[in-house]
């Protein structure tokens, strides 16, 4: 008796369906960990602090996301606390057989409390296909600071990146009202559609930065001076708050770093960006 194997064409790659979830509460003065959850590839590591506050690192443990993966980040900053959020590496999407990688990240920010959003650069390889997308609750004196890179494959290793599918997708409420919505599609032309000015004018790395708090006016023209010509930088006031929005384009990721650095160390206040960003 022979056992018939199955075709080729048949077999289904195993795919990512990682979750992971932090709770962040006051604890004598100082954040700590309320409540911790890690399923899949989703891990979260959390560096020693000598000060009040907490950082995280996110990891995804399958190294990127293609076409069917599923990963989700949940982050929730209890009133009064402080929680600055990174991630190990950069994450990457890799060229799909088949459909798209969701990412998604819902962040709440409660009473008083302080939440820095920083991943490091996204990665966008030819021929992938990603959805993104980010979902912030904050209440009236909660002050959040968001940022998100996106490259267009890696230039010194002479990557380029002519078809790919990129959804990002942001709101942003403040005590339920919505303050900030935006949504960015690129594809499946690549090339002829960041060639466009309005789009980032042929450059392959660009990034947004979303500061949301009282003191967002403040931050608006130091800001300007380090953004240059190559972005620009918005501010409102809405929903009892403020709003500063800046946009940065650059040719390439250490280009744009040049420039992203400074600019979060000036957003973040007093707190120190994490030291995977000087690595």
């Amino acid at each position: 008796m022979t056992t018939q194997r199955p075709a080729i064409e048949n077999l289904q790659s195993q795919r990512v369906a990682a979750r992971g979830e932090l709770v962040a509460a006051l604890v004598d003065g100082r954040t700590r960990v309320s409540r911790l959850y890690q399923e899949g590839a989703a891990k979260m590591r959390l560096p020693q602090q000598a000060g009040p506050s907490l950082e995280a690192v996110l990891i995804n443990t399958a190294g990127g996301l293609t076409g069917g993966d599923r990963l989700s980040w949940e982050v929730e900053a209890r009133t009064g606390t402080s929680v600055t959020v990174t991630t190990q590496a950069c994450e990457r999407a890799y060229r799909s057989a088949g459909g798209h990688a969701e990412l998604r990240s819902r962040i709440a920010v409660r009473d008083g409390a302080t939440l820095a959003w920083l991943p490091q650069e996204t990665i966008l390889y030819d021929r992938s296909a990603l959805q993104r997308s980010l979902e912030i609750d904050l209440a009236p004196d909660a002050r959040t600071l968001i940022v998100e890179p996106v490259i267009l494959g890696r230039r010194a290793y002479g990557e380029t990146v002519q078809l790919a599918h990129f959804r990002d997708r942001w709101r942003v409420r403040v005590a339920g009202r919505l303050v900030h919505a935006e949504d960015f599609a690129l594809g499946p032309s690549v090339e002829r559609r960041i060639a466009r000015e309005v789009v980032t004018g042929g450059a392959l790395a660009f990034a947004t930065i979303l500061l949301v708090g009282r003191d967002a006016e403040a931050h608006a023209e130091p800001l300007r001076t380090i953004v240059g010509d190559a972005g620009g930088v918005s501010h409102w006031h809405v929903g009892g708050t403020g709003k500063l929005l800046a946009r940065l384009v650059a040719q390439d990721a250490y280009a744009l770093r040049r420039r992203l650095v400074p600019a979060l160390e000036l957003l973040n206040g007093q707190a120190p960006l994490p030291k995977l960003w000087s690595l």
